[in-house]
């Protein structure tokens, strides 16, 4: 295998894509499905499992249902990549019912929802096996040993990948309804907690996370809950700012379509906990007659937003809320494309 050993890892990081269009050399790149999931790390090691999301929380409480993957590896030590998703009655990953397995930090929580929205798991890396670390091996090799595990179960899964063919792939996600596609680069080992440009997706729809600033309140029965939510992103991530910068958050529209009766409740009072007298938006500010109705809250919340294009002037046209996240810190989130 040639990889150096090393001892199973506590935590790792997960390798990050960029917001680009498909790479022209496609014979250079393996192409995936992207999954419209929760991006989650598994941990086994010789029958012990964990999960760990992208900010280095443990969520093995959320996805009992998926243990059982540590007892297929057996004696083994392996550390994956993939995705947590839910699947609807077409067998589409659909982010609004992953939703209700997002936040459970109960067990008798979880097990009221097992039932109702099962998930599965959509392993597309392998980060270390047997006291080896593959991270520094190239990205069809560590494809072809996660293929030899033989991972394949009720609710767990190695989706398939193709080298070269990503035009095709985008447009048969589009056919299908699926979010998009993730491009590789053949060459490209697995770099933790990078965006480097080796790892691309091209989404259907233009979509990302955003932070929220504030809401303006609904109308009618709605009067006492949120209308649409106000949100925007940071001018920098947290992690590439130099000494002495600061962060600027710039308002990006206003999302009230996709907002469900589900999730006015929580909402409402997560951003009344919050409120806060003043806007935290320092570059632009929400116009026309209910902008003077914004109610306002301190910027530590994150929700994911579909949208068809920018505007001129900066903001999102038709834009969708899509659901909340509590896997992506506010100070990471950046305008993508």
């Amino acid at each position: 295998m040639g990889a150096p050993k090393e001892r199973f890892p506590a935590r790792v990081e997960p390798m990050l894509a960029k917001m680009a269009d498909l790479p022209g050399d496609e014979e250079n790149w393996g192409f995936e499905v992207k999954w419209d999931g929760v991006r989650v790390l598994a941990f086994a090691d010789k029958g012990r499992w964990r999960m760990q999301n992208r900010r280095a929380m443990d969520v093995t409480i959320r996805y009992p249902e998926l243990a059982p993957i540590a007892e297929q590896l057996a004696d083994r030590a392996v550390v994956l990549d993939g995705e947590v998703v839910a699947l609807d009655e077409r067998g589409h990953p659909s982010f609004q019912l992953i939703q209700r397995r997002m936040g459970l930090a109960s067990k008798p929580a979880v097990r009221a929802r097992m039932s109702t929205t099962p998930v599965d798991y959509m392993a597309f890396d392998l980060l270390h096996l047997d006291g080896r670390c593959v991270r520094d091996l190239a990205y069809p090799e560590r494809r072809a040993l996660l293929d030899g595990l033989g991972l394949d179960g009720l609710r767990w899964h190695v989706p398939a990948w193709h080298r070269g063919g990503g035009a095709d792939l985008l447009e048969a996600a589009r056919r299908q309804g699926l979010e998009g596609v993730v491009a590789k680069r053949l060459d490209s080992p697995y770099r933790p907690g990078r965006r480097s440009g080796e790892w691309i997706k091209q989404r259907v729809w233009q979509r990302q996370e955003f932070v929220i600033g504030g809401h303006i309140p609904g109308e009618g029965r709605r009067a006492e809950t949120v209308g649409s939510l106000l949100v925007g992103y940071y001018d920098k991530r947290a992690s590439e700012l130099k000494l002495g910068e600061t962060q600027k958050l710039i308002f990006a529209g206003s999302a009230g379509s996709g907002l469900k009766q589900e999730h006015l409740g929580l909402l409402s009072s997560e951003l009344a906990a919050r409120r806060r007298s003043h806007s935290p938006f320092e570059v632009g500010a929400p116009r026309g007659p209910k902008a003077k109705l914004a109610v306002w809250c301190e910027p530590e919340l994150v929700c994911e937003v579909q949208w068809t294009e920018w505007t001129n002037e900066g903001t999102l046209r038709q834009p969708s809320f899509k659901g909340m996240r509590d896997d992506k810190h506010p100070s990471e989130v950046v305008r993508e494309a």
